[in-house]
């Protein structure tokens, strides 16, 4: 979960009260408030779905539906995936698929097609709470319903969910992660201090998120799993991100071998996904050209 960018008046009443609630909650409630923080947490902005049903209205895509643990995932097909090479689009939290459409014109002008599709509770797909291991096991049974990909390009979540997913049974050729997140502890700390939860509960919000996915946080940092990707990868992040700090990306080129980090300035979280060089350079790379810094 992250902090929304804009505020309006119910917005800014409801996250006012979170703040003072917590605050006594971390103090004198704390079993009640860390199971209603470990909810929050899991709960995907309302406007993930508003925007993917309005968007829905004029995509240019052909909708198909990939059950993942018994939940409908909405997929998006531009091309035809079982005859031409495709890339594979991850969006990030609170976002959609259909999120990338700006990418799909410069994509199908390479001959590839390209698959875009919802995480659980975003979007058009089923589902209520979501985290990271549920984008891992979307990613990877997404992947492995359309087959291997030429590339992939994900964003925020996405990208360490690619991350984890890669070589589990479908892989890509080239990879381009886009202000990837890499630190899971860090995201529930930035998290506690937006809604005010005290920081002695992180560990509980820990504990109770691994009993839902039955994965315990302290694998999911992409420091366990980068280092056994093979595959090249581009690292682009903007060196004023306030959701997810640069240092995140720096991890990356850290600890993924031959990777490429590409920083821009005042791009942002967001808006560096639809910057016309950034979107440039990552196809070029998914071509096989090489970046640099």
């Amino acid at each position: 979960m992250k902090p929304p960018r804009r505020f309006g008046v119910r917005t800014v009443a409801t996250l006012l009260g979170i703040r003072v609630a917590y605050r006594f909650g971390s103090r004198f409630a704390p079993v009640r408030t860390v199971a209603h923080a470990a909810r929050v947490f899991q709960t995907p902005l309302p406007s993930s779905r508003e925007r993917a049903e309005h968007a829905a209205r004029s995509m240019t895509a052909r909708r198909e539906t990939v059950t993942v643990d018994g939940e409908s995932v909405a997929t998006y097909v531009w091309g035809d995936p079982s005859r031409q090479p495709y890339v594979l689009l991850a969006h990030g939290w609170s976002s959609m698929g259909l999120r990338w459409e700006n990418w799909v014109p410069q994509l199908l002008a390479k001959g590839w097609a390209a698959v875009a599709f919802d995480q659980p509770a975003h979007g058009l797909s089923g589902g209520r709470l979501c985290t990271l291991p549920d984008f891992v096991r979307t990613v990877t049974v997404v992947g492995q319903h359309y087959g291997d990909a030429e590339g992939v390009v994900a964003h925020s979540l996405g990208g360490a969910a690619v991350t984890l997913a890669l070589d589990d049974g479908w892989t890509a050729k080239r990879v381009v992660l886009i202000a990837a997140a890499a630190d899971p502890k860090a995201a529930t700390r930035r998290f506690a201090r937006f809604v005010r939860l005290g920081e002695h509960l992180r560990p509980g919000l820990h504990e109770m998120l691994a009993r839902r996915t039955g994965v315990p946080i302290d694998g999911l940092h992409i420091e366990h799993h980068a280092p056994r990707r093979t595959q090249p990868a581009l690292i682009v992040h903007d060196e004023f991100d306030r959701d997810v700090p640069v240092e995140e990306a720096e991890q990356y080129a850290m600890h993924w071998p031959g990777s490429t980090l590409l920083k821009t300035r005042h791009l942002g979280h967001r808006r560096i996904v639809d910057d016309a060089s950034v979107v440039a350079a990552a196809i070029a790379f998914l071509g096989g050209a090489d970046s640099h810094a």
